[in-house]
């Protein structure tokens, strides 16, 4: 397993979301003039997939765990912040609240994609630096229970959101001690990156091809998160309009 240590937070926060990133067109051309080689979902014997808040198991391989679902493979999803921080300075009962929606929409979103109800390790949402120790533990325990060669997708070490690469970290650190298969799925890299980025691996990216009722299994389970994706008293939504449309444009990427 190659390690990455990287972080590209700083690159994140020189292009937050109210600016629209990089528009899902350029890389489409890019990828159509690069294309991946294709991840081969047959070889899975089983799979944790890693979020660090409700939505991103979704966002980010959402069509790949409905595919595996429809195979017979064994899919346990681990979410790991209670997702309460959505609003910037937020009361601690406007939190509560938050991270309660969130619990309700992320059972709904992974009942869509057809697996059992998620393990919510309600850690706090934008904090997850400080539990990273404790989430590697808990991983694990949790791949050591899974079939021998479990693999386990959790977000990039690199994708720019600080919860998103200490997510990233705890689970490396725990496919190593579990002797698991570490795949990462970049989500805001998306948004920052540009193509040919070279703070992107992109020699170990492979792309995970969906057909149209995987994708459409996926667009349902997102909008189950209306929390993130609906504007709410005035508020515009916490996720802009145009990352849901590039995230399925641009589809599903793990780096092996």
């Amino acid at each position: 397993m190659r390690t990455l240590s990287t972080s590209n937070c700083a690159r994140f926060a020189a292009k937050p979301l109210t600016h629209s990133g990089t528009p899902a067109p350029v890389w489409l051309a890019a990828l159509h003039e690069n294309p991946l080689a294709p991840l081969n979902l047959a070889e899975c014997p089983g799979l944790v997939v890693v979020a660090p808040h409700p939505d991103d198991e979704t966002l980010g391989i959402g069509a790949t765990i409905a595919q595996l679902v429809a195979l017979g493979v064994e899919v346990q999803v681990v979410s790991v912040s209670d997702g309460g921080a959505a609003h910037p300075g937020a009361t601690p009962l406007d939190r509560t609240r938050m991270a309660t929606t969130r619990q309700h929409e992320l059972r709904r979103a992974t009942s869509t994609l057809g697996v059992p109800p998620p393990q919510s390790l309600r850690f706090p949402d934008g904090q997850l630096a400080q539990h990273e120790d404790q989430l590697a533990d808990v991983l694990a325990e949790t791949l050591g229970a899974m079939a021998p060669g479990t693999w386990c997708a959790a977000t990039w070490r690199g994708d720019g959101h600080p919860d998103h690469e200490s997510v990233g970290r705890a689970a490396a650190t725990a496919c190593a001690r579990a002797d698991a298969l570490l795949l990462e799925y970049p989500i805001w890299m998306w948004h920052w990156a540009i193509p040919n980025d070279p703070v992107v691996p992109w020699d170990r990216a492979l792309t995970v091809p969906a057909p149209d009722w995987a994708v459409a299994r996926k667009r349902h389970a997102a909008r189950c998160f209306r929390s993130q994706f609906e504007s709410s008293a005035g508020s515009p939504p916490v996720l802009p309009t145009y990352v849901l449309p590039r995230l399925m444009a641009v589809g599903e990427v793990l780096l092996r």
